[in-house]
């Protein structure tokens, strides 16, 4: 494949998944030198370590998510970053939550900035949803099980963020009473949310 063949498989590589890998460009042909002198030229812009993107893309106020996505792709977004997508509350994370695996290896990742948690069994599968993000695929939790990590994790949030997190979803509706409280049995932490749901409810 010449140089303007490869030019072109990775521009349409990047329309369609959004953000792009090496590796990506590699299996589909694409040599590393030419994404590079796509960014020379302007075309792509270099989004994280050995990931791209199309300059002209509109890129979402989710993408650090994406490319958190890309980097572990087992992870949950959880979390301050699960508020911040799903719209609840006010709080603005400067690093992507994420949820993997109690007995997983910490992933080694430079950008975006991660901030891990543990999580397993159905802490780690409960409320789970898929979403699109800049075209690629990110697991994070649904509103209520957010909500209900928020308390269960609140010595890392802080129970003001918990307590926020709360009122905000089911004021917003993001939610109901009922499924914060389904989620919360579920995961454990029933006896600790249900006198703050008995208030707001």
């Amino acid at each position: 494949m010449s140089r303007i063949d490869q030019s072109t498989a990775a521009i349409r590589l990047a329309e369609n998944l959004g953000v792009i890998r090496v590796r990506d460009a590699m299996a589909h042909g694409v040599h590393p030198e030419v994404l590079r002198r796509l960014t020379q030229r302007g075309v792509m812009v270099k989004v994280g370590r050995g990931t791209y993107a199309l300059a002209s893309a509109d890129a979402s106020a989710h993408r650090d998510l994406a490319l958190a996505a890309l980097r572990v792709p087992t992870g949950v977004v959880c979390l301050l970053s699960a508020l911040s997508f799903h719209e609840i509350g006010t709080q603005l994370p400067h690093e992507v939550w994420m949820m993997i695996d109690r007995r997983a290896r910490t992933p080694n990742v430079d950008h975006p900035p991660i901030r891990f948690v543990r999580g397993s069994g159905t802490v780690l599968t409960t409320g789970l949803q898929l979403v699109e993000i800049d075209g690629s695929r990110v697991r994070l939790f649904d509103p209520a099980k957010t909500v209900v990590d928020c308390f269960r994790y609140r010595r890392h949030v802080g129970l003001d963020v918990a307590l926020e997190a709360l009122r905000e979803a089911l004021r917003a509706r993001r939610c109901t009473p009922g499924q914060v409280w389904e989620c919360a049995d579920r995961c454990g932490v029933g006896t600790v949310m249900r006198p703050y749901l008995e208030a707001m409810a």
